[in-house]
């Protein structure tokens, strides 16, 4: 078995993933670059023991961390827990994917977790809408390279800013209205916040798929992954598969690529 982490600006996202792929379990626990190795050690323990999960079966660990004071924590929490000197996504890991932007050195773990995972299974070309603390759009082309992407405020900060921002709006929970015109503040602003970020990714999807038209594509497949794609996606005009454990999937290919030298300590 192996760790799979995710480690989000919000959330830091553990999976217990089996050699070939089929994923155990995924437990969520908050991303506070203010704890350390002990801490986070330690309610990793407990969540895992919590779920049953052997830890001394726990063979690698790959960490995809958007958050960089986190990373060298987390990657001493699974040490102190495992044994195990976990993978870290980065420069100078293989992925098999071939980056085609500016400064390949820039991009973020996680992004590169998502393309290799639609690499392996969806049709190509993919595009790949991530929806976190951001919304990303990227693209994984015909030759299965990385070619770049869009980057959107994600859902939650949109609504944190309009509540923060006015003086009468409420904070909600982010859930489609029950009509689509609403006839009161709550559900004005569920129909709001639904409907305006899946007509953001209907926007970037139409100059995306226009794009890949342009280059001779004639299919191409649309993936949506991320805390809140289930909610917004349905609501897009494109057709779009839901696969919430897609970066976690990607993770465990990346492990493999790597895992000659990832064996746990004795």
């Amino acid at each position: 078995m192996i760790l799979a982490i995710d480690t989000g600006n919000t959330h830091t996202v553990i999976g217990c993933m089996e050699i070939d792929g089929e994923i155990e379990h995924i437990m969520r626990i908050e991303s506070n670059p203010y704890k350390t190795e002990y801490e986070y050690a330690a309610n990793m323990k407990l969540i895992l023991e919590l779920n049953g999960v052997n830890l001394q079966k726990i063979e690698g660990a790959v960490i995809s961390s958007v958050v960089p004071p986190l990373t060298v924590i987390l990657k001493k929490a699974v040490k102190l827990i495992t044994g195990v000197d976990a993978l870290v996504v980065g420069a100078g890991v293989k992925t098999g994917l071939p980056i085609m932007i500016d400064d390949p050195g820039t991009i973020a773990s996680d992004l590169v977790a998502t393309a290799v995972a639609a690499k392996e299974y969806y049709p190509l070309p993919c595009i790949i809408i991530d929806m976190g603390t951001a919304t990303t759009v990227t693209v994984v082309d015909q030759k299965g390279r990385y070619i770049g992407g869009a980057i959107l405020p994600g859902v939650d900060l949109s609504m944190d800013a309009l509540t923060r921002g006015t003086s009468l709006l409420p904070k909600i929970e982010i859930v489609p209205p029950n009509k689509v015109i609403a006839t009161n503040t709550v559900e004005c602003m569920k129909a709001g916040i639904i409907f305006g970020a899946a007509g953001a990714i209907d926007g970037v999807l139409n100059r995306f798929t226009e794009s890949l038209q342009a280059t001779g594509d004639e299919e191409w497949s649309i993936v949506g992954t991320g805390g809140l794609a289930s909610t917004i996606c349905p609501y897009c005009t494109h057709h779009i598969t839901i696969d919430n454990n897609l970066l976690l999937k990607g993770l465990r290919i990346i492990w493999e690529k790597n895992r000659g030298n990832r064996r746990k300590s004795k």
